[in-house]
Order: structure tokens, then C-alpha cells, then sequence
């Protein structure tokens, strides 16, 4: 089993580090995992997006134009990125920030108002979490224990207190998954 997963959003949406999360939740799980960002010059508010591949075998590249999944985080990023993904794929969607849904009827679509729920929840740099965990709650693409077991770890030398927040955030993500998906 290989997948791919696109994420793309702009720069300070913490777009690598759901990359990033995904990656080190799939390493304890045992798989291989590839790893490859992409921003531009701007970094915050410029365009951002990377490619994680997870794999029980070996993965023969890390590079891929049409990701299995694709997590998309702003209205540039879904006329960028619709076509890439592959039939029968998954596109998960920040309805906050995209304002129309794909045209593409072959790939699941799932939509939150994710800007909208991170507000709500009170911790607006968090909406990279609560995306994160909704995600993995509908794909399954890692167990959730890998994510909510480990947040001290993923999160080694951050405050306690942002790590709860995050943990929180995540679990938003996963509760909103369950009841609207």
C-alpha cells in the first residue's frame, strides 16, 4: 500500500506541518515515508504545499503529480491542484477559504469551515490541527493513536500548553469528522 497526500495551502497556514505530522505519525507506526515541501520565495502568505508518501514497502519515489489524497487549504491551491488528484481519491476542503466546490465528480470531496471552527474554538493558529485530525479520522491513512498518543512527541520542546491546545484542536477535527461525515 502506497499513498500519496497533497497539502497545499499559503505560507503560514501550517501546511508543512501537517506534512510533517502525517510523516512522523506513519514512522511510528513503521512505515516508510517520504517527505518533500515546496514554498515559495514569500513564505508567509506565499504559496506552500508538500508531498508525503506512505508506504508498507519501499517507495521508489518521492515525487508524484497525482496524489492519491490532497488536503487543500485555499481557493488557489483547489484551481492548482483538482486535476492532480487521482480517481477515486480524497479532497478535503477549507470551505472557509474556497469558495466553490470541485468540478470533478470521479474523487470524495469532504468540506469544513475550518477557519469558521478554529475561531469558534478560540485557537486560530490550530485550524492546521483540526483539519489534520478530521483527515485522518475519515481516511484512516494512520491510526489516530499514532496522532493523539504521541502529540508530546510530535511536538517535542514546544510549551505544554501549546501542545494541549493543538491536542485539542485535533480532537476538534476528528469529533467534526464523526458527526458531519
Amino acid at each position: 500500500m502506497e499513498k500519496q497526500i497533497l497539502v497545499a495551502g499559503f505560507g503560514g497556514q501550517g501546511v508543512l506541518f501537517i506534512g510533517l505530522f502525517l510523516s512522523h505519525a506513519a514512522m511510528i507506526e513503521g512505515m516508510n515515508v517520504s517527505y518533500v515541501p515546496s514554498y515559495g520565495a514569500e513564505m508567509r502568505g506565499g504559496t506552500a504545499n508538500c508531498i508525503v508518501t506512505v508506504s508498507d514497502s519501499y517507495i521508489s519515489s518521492p515525487l508524484t503529480d497525482s496524489p492519491l489524497h490532497a488536503i487543500i487549504l485555499n481557493r488557489p491551491s483547489l484551481d492548482r491542484f483538482e486535476g492532480n488528484v487521482q480517481t477515486g481519491g480524497v479532497m478535503v476542503l477549507n470551505t472557509s477559504l474556497v469558495d466553490r466546490m470541485p468540478k470533478r465528480e470521479d474523487i470524495e470531496v469532504y468540506s469544513l469551515p475550518l477557519n469558521q471552527l478554529a475561531q469558534e474554538y478560540g485557537f486560530v493558529r490550530g485550524a492546521n490541527m483540526i483539519i489534520l485530525g478530521a483527515y485522518i479520522a475519515r481516511t484512516g491513512i494512520v491510526n489516530l493513536d499514532s496522532g493523539t498518543a504521541r502529540f508530546d512527541e510530535i511536538f517535542k520542546g514546544k510549551r505544554k500548553e501549546l501542545i494541549e491546545e493543538n491536542r485539542s484542536a485535533f480532537m476538534l477535527g476528528i469529533d467534526y469528522a464523526c458527526k458531519n461525515w
